[in-house]
């Protein structure tokens, strides 16, 4: 597998409080793989400082071989790297289909003006037939939001990004609300995107699904890595089950 994302030394901080310590991290293509820590572990932190929303003020970030540093959140979207929201915010007077459009639509000036002169059809129709596909809601994409279960909303946020057609998907706390059924069916579906193109970095408190589906995790606690591997190895290594779990181990 090729390497997709390549994290250095990154150091994140608000004021004097570090909340991000010299974390190195790395995703291969194809990879679904898990960043967990306790509540104020630095997690969103993290993932706010790649995609471009936070300043890093220490180490690189490079994706596919090209450094994202000092990028806007817009322009680290357009090569690829795009993410989910803890707080599923669809545009609630528009249809799901509509919502999707949205991300799915990348106007430049000259597109934009183009089409004031001369309207044509929607360019993101395929990808948003793509992204309902694979989150299984087409027959929701005329609802509205207000319309939709919670379970389809949190589809409704990861199916917006993918419209995108991203290489490389963030997903901070998608399973955050749903009952077991719901975090089962989600984590079929996720651990799918790979086999579409799409690799996963997935933050969540929902240890069965980050365990079921990822294929190796980082592991923070204040700010730093304090244990990465496998599930198995992850499941048992006391720093983890101290840190994290409280003391008491996971089962498989």
């Amino acid at each position: 597998m090729a390497r997709l994302l390549e994290v250095s030394g990154l150091r994140v901080s608000y004021g004097a409080v570090v909340a991000v310590n010299d974390v190195s991290l790395n995703l291969e293509s194809g990879e679904v793989v898990g960043l967990i820590g306790p509540n104020g572990a630095g997690k969103s932190s993290f993932i706010d400082a790649l995609t471009g929303a936070m300043k890093n003020r220490g180490g690189t970030v490079t994706f596919e071989d090209a450094s994202l540093d000092g990028l806007a959140p817009h322009a680290v979207a357009r090569r690829g790297l795009v993410r989910t929201f803890q707080s599923v915010e669809l545009f609630d007077d528009l249809t799901v289909r509509e919502n999707l459009l949205v991300a799915a639509e990348q106007p430049t000036l000259l597109s934009s003006l183009r089409d004031l002169i001369l309207p044509s059809k929607p360019v993101g129709l395929d990808n948003v037939a793509w992204a309902s596909s694979i989150c299984e809601l087409d027959d929701v994409l005329d609802a509205f939001p207000r319309e939709l279960s919670h379970g389809q909303r949190k589809l409704a946020g990861v199916a917006r990004a993918l419209a995108k057609r991203p290489r490389l998907v963030l997903m901070d706390e998608p399973a955050a609300g749903l009952d077991t059924d719901e975090s089962v069916a989600f984590g079929k579906r996720l651990r799918s995107l790979p086999s579409h193109g799409v690799s996963v970095l997935l933050v969540d408190h929902d240890m069965e699904l980050v365990l079921g589906v990822c294929d190796r995790i980082y592991v923070l606690d204040f700010g730093a890595v304090i244990a990465q591997g496998t599930p198995d190895e992850i499941r048992s290594n006391p720093r983890v089950i101290e840190a994290y779990l409280g003391g008491h181990s996971v089962q498989s």
